[in-house]
């Protein structure tokens, strides 16, 4: 199917990889650039391990395109829009084709004995905080005067899991965009990042226990790179992980309630104000998957050697999915975002409070 014209690319802004792939166009250049993309990802990673590859992706997929946008506005390079066309339809598939499977396989490292293992009072703690920090965010960011889907997208990517959560719930909301996704990116690297340096200093000054610090940084640090980061600094690893999978778990009934909301106020939207479009599941496909390989992992079936293999793979495929989704973000305008770097400060604050509230109180 053809692109619309307002997809075709622009000299001014980078070519956005959301559409369909055009008739007889070949997905191979995109799907290659963004193979040596997660090599580059992987490879930085290993030298700064608290900035996952998913990360290092989108960032590497924002920069190369605004280059690409900048050069082919200028007269000395100006086939550069042309050249950068024939990647579009690949990393327009692994934007979404290949992120659908990365988020779907995320489901075979969560390993419910374990979270089950945590407690009542930790997972208290992590809904809590998880569903504060959720439904407070989108009224916080309609005062500020911020659009829907950026402040339903930062919500996620806070309350949640990070990078994933942005591009799972960019792929179900009819509201978000690219631009969306880029401002919640940049709030989960900043205050993400922020919080390797902050939360252990903040937890010996306040004479948290080990114990207390695992759950704290689990229910409140946004990546899991990030929280992995601050336990292995810590030495609390093991438990600070398994608490941020307990969040993980939330993407799935989170998704599927906004996905739900936003059917409801379609069908109860003037017929002379609603949108044309397909119509949101109640469930995503692969929301649904998600779930399903939750339950094969609660099974006890998968053999030991697929699930140590699982998160390597998922990392490698959300990478690339997230490099072809930074392909569309215009650096232009994330800079002048400031209200959405403000609100993530008051959101990641939030999250930081709640949970630590209930660290104190429950364990």
């Amino acid at each position: 199917m053809p692109l619309p014209d307002q997809q075709l690319p622009q000299l001014t802004a980078p070519a956005r990889p959301q559409g369909g792939t055009p008739t007889g166009a070949s997905t191979w250049p995109g799907i290659g650039l963004a193979a040596v993309a997660v090599v580059v990802a992987m490879v930085v990673n290993r030298s700064a391990p608290a900035f996952s590859p998913a990360v290092i992706a989108v960032l590497s997929g924002a920069v190369l395109a605004n280059l690409a946008a900048w050069a082919s506005s200028s007269a000395r390079w100006s086939g550069t829009g042309a050249a950068w066309e024939r990647f579009r339809p690949g990393l327009a598939f692994v934007a979404k084709r290949v992120l659908r499977v990365a988020i779907a396989l995320l489901g075979l490292q969560i390993a419910l004995p374990q979270v089950f293992a945590l407690g009542w009072q930790t997972l208290v703690i992590v809904v809590t905080a998880t569903g504060v920090t959720f439904t407070v965010t989108p009224l916080i960011g309609r005062r500020m005067g911020l659009s829907p889907g950026t402040s339903l997208l930062v919500a996620t990517g806070v309350s949640i899991c990070g990078a994933a959560a942005v591009a799972a719930m960019r792929e179900s909301a009819e509201d978000a965009d690219d631009d969306d996704a880029a401002a919640a990116l940049s709030v989960v690297v900043l205050y993400g990042s922020a919080a390797i340096v902050a939360v252990p200093a903040l937890a010996a000054l306040l004479g948290l226990s080990p114990a207390q610090l695992g759950v704290w940084t689990g229910a409140a640090v946004h990546e899991v790179a990030q929280v992995a980061a601050i336990g292995a600094a810590s030495g609390v690893l093991a438990a600070a992980v398994t608490v941020k999978l307990a969040r993980v778990i939330l993407l799935a009934p989170i998704v599927a309630l906004t996905s739900l909301r936003a059917r409801r106020a379609r069908a109860d939207a003037p017929a002379a104000n609603r949108r044309e479009g397909r119509r949101t599941p109640v469930m995503p496909l692969f929301v649904a998957a998600f779930l399903a390989m939750v339950a094969v992992r609660a099974t006890g079936w998968v053999p030991d050697a697929v699930t140590q293999a699982v998160p390597q793979v998922t990392n490698v495929l959300m990478a690339a999915a997230l490099f072809g989704l930074g392909t569309g973000i215009d650096v232009r305008k994330l800079l002048k975002g400031g209200r959405a770097v403000l609100l993530g400060a008051i959101v990641t604050g939030l999250i930081a409070a709640v949970s630590l509230t209930g660290v104190a109180v429950l364990l």
